[in-house]
């Protein structure tokens, strides 16, 4: 996978060094971005050692290890530990990922980790995503029908239902949207792949009756056309979705609508 660059790190300086845990030779060293909006300081690297004796294999298991055992001020995100909610996303060994399905083990030498790349940072490995949150709404994400509401269910064939497959499972963790560099560069104007790919999942939805209102919305020399085609975002899912494939089709939606 590829390794997204981190401005951070030009600016980082070396933090604290906490003690090895007694008893074990069983370790795995971490070093963690550290930085608090409380406090008047650059960002830090700081440096733990993992009992992996008395913890799980995944690195959020090591934070978490860290977090119980050594260093209640570490901050981070996380929720379901299946890698179903996204609430973990990080860059994790130059790559981003989630914390609790990426293994300790599939690292070599000493787990790094840092907040997604390219956003704000609230606290440590928290970072802010009020944009491409805004950004979803701005797509409305939800099913948009002008005809009379069915009595029980709005039916679909299964052929029709098997053109989400590759789009619903997208879990809105944002490492393809934090890998993206032209999202780096117009953030606040492009939408992002995965913004992008929740945009396409309801455009090809046979339920849906707002097709053209929905390509106006995306018809935008910024909203829309600023992918490159890079990849980054398929390199970076960890779901194993291709949002580049998914802004392509909107594309080609946009040319057979003026045809």
């Amino acid at each position: 996978m590829a390794e997204f660059a981190l401005p951070q790190n030009s600016k980082l300086k070396p933090g604290h060094v906490w003690p090895r845990p007694e008893g074990t030779n069983h370790l795995t060293e971490f070093k963690v971005y550290r930085w608090s909006p409380d406090d008047d300081e650059n960002p830090r690297m700081d440096t733990y050692y993992v009992d992996r004796d008395d913890c799980g294999p995944m690195v959020l298991d090591g934070l978490l290890w860290i977090k119980n055992n050594v260093d209640p001020t570490l901050t981070l995100r996380r929720s379901c530990r299946e890698g179903i909610c996204g609430s973990c996303a990080m860059n994790i060994d130059g790559a981003n990922t989630l914390a609790c399905t990426k293994g300790m083990d599939e690292i070599s030498g000493t787990v790094k980790v840092y907040p997604l790349p390219h956003m704000p940072v609230v606290k440590d490995l928290v970072p802010d995503l009020t944009v491409p949150y805004a950004q979803l709404a701005s797509i409305d994400p939800y099913l948009k029908t002008v005809s009379p509401e069915p009595a029980k269910e709005w039916l679909q064939s299964h052929e029709d239902r098997a053109k989400l497959d590759g789009l619903y499972e997208c879990i809105l963790c944002f490492c393809c949207q934090t890998s993206c560099p032209s999202y780096w560069w117009n953030g606040e104007r492009y939408l992002g792949p995965a913004v992008l790919l929740q945009a396409y999942r309801w455009l090809i939805d046979s339920r849906d009756e707002a097709t053209g209102e929905r390509l106006d919305n995306l018809e935008d020399p910024f909203r829309l056309y600023r992918c490159h085609t890079i990849m980054n975002c398929a390199q970076a899912c960890p779901k194993g979705l291709n949002p580049a494939k998914a802004i392509a089709e909107i594309k080609k939606m946009m040319v057979e609508r003026r045809v």
